[in-house]
């Protein structure tokens, strides 16, 4: 039996626990397209720009998204691309789920 590396292993725990937030998952989403400043994170989260702040501050700790600090302006940008290919594959089980649900009632 092949014996787990237990210190990669709670590193990866981490990172998903980061992005367990609708609102980081959010985040992460809008900055795969591209960068944005707080202002624009806070526009679009529909909450207040110390809230986006809290969320982006774990997501930096997190090492998946990096800041860029211009003049008074701080942008992020997503430095953990993989994250959005996580979210697709979440995209398809959500939705195979669904369809098993509708032909259960068919």
């Amino acid at each position: 039996m092949i014996q787990p590396n237990l210190a990669l292993i709670s590193a990866q725990a981490e990172i998903v626990k980061a992005m367990a937030h609708p609102t980081r998952l959010m985040i992460i989403k809008v900055l795969s397209e591209r960068e944005h400043c707080v202002c624009e994170l806070t526009e679009l989260a529909g909450v207040d720009m110390s809230t986006v702040s809290k969320h982006l501050s774990v997501l930096k700790s997190a090492g998946i998204v990096a800041i860029d600090k211009r003049g008074l302006m701080v942008f992020y940008r997503l430095v953990m691309p993989c994250t959005v290919n996580f979210m697709g594959c979440l995209e398809s089980v959500i939705k195979a789920r669904a369809q098993a649900q509708l032909e259960l009632v068919k």
